[in-house]
């Protein structure tokens, strides 16, 4: 089965994007596809790269651009989730007079349109958060 997940959730908020993570590994270990996961709302939260929880809790970003990494899967965050956010990519905070790149390995910065196109292409599309 091809898989698109959607993360609606800050890491920090809610347990959704750790629940989408541990879904997507389980998945993957079943033999099933996750091609695409579309970082939206405060889910955007999950790529930027300076985030420095404590260290007795999970770095997300890091987990996320390791998966992505080892499965090759798109992780997508919403450009305009991001910019509301502060989350810029390299391209963005130039075009802004912005100093540095946000965006942690392993995602990119996209419109909705990938969103619809993962609808499309899935066999099952699943929201988390």
């Amino acid at each position: 089965m091809k898989f698109a997940i959607q993360v609606n959730s800050s890491p920090y908020q809610s347990n959704a994007g750790y629940t989408a993570y541990q879904f997507i590994n389980a998945a993957l270990a079943a033999g099933h596809q996750v091609f695409r996961v579309f970082f939206y709302h405060d889910g955007v939260y999950h790529a930027f790269k300076y985030a420095t929880p404590p260290d007795d809790e999970l770095q997300f970003s890091a987990q996320w651009s390791e998966l992505a990494r080892l499965h090759q899967i798109d992780l997508v965050v919403c450009i305009s989730a991001a910019q509301r956010r502060g989350l810029l990519c390299s391209d963005e905070a130039q075009r802004q007079g912005k100093q540095d790149n946000d965006l942690a390995e392993g995602f990119r910065i996209s419109g909705l349109g990938q969103l619809v196109e993962a609808t499309l292409e899935a066999n099952r599309f699943i929201v988390f958060g």
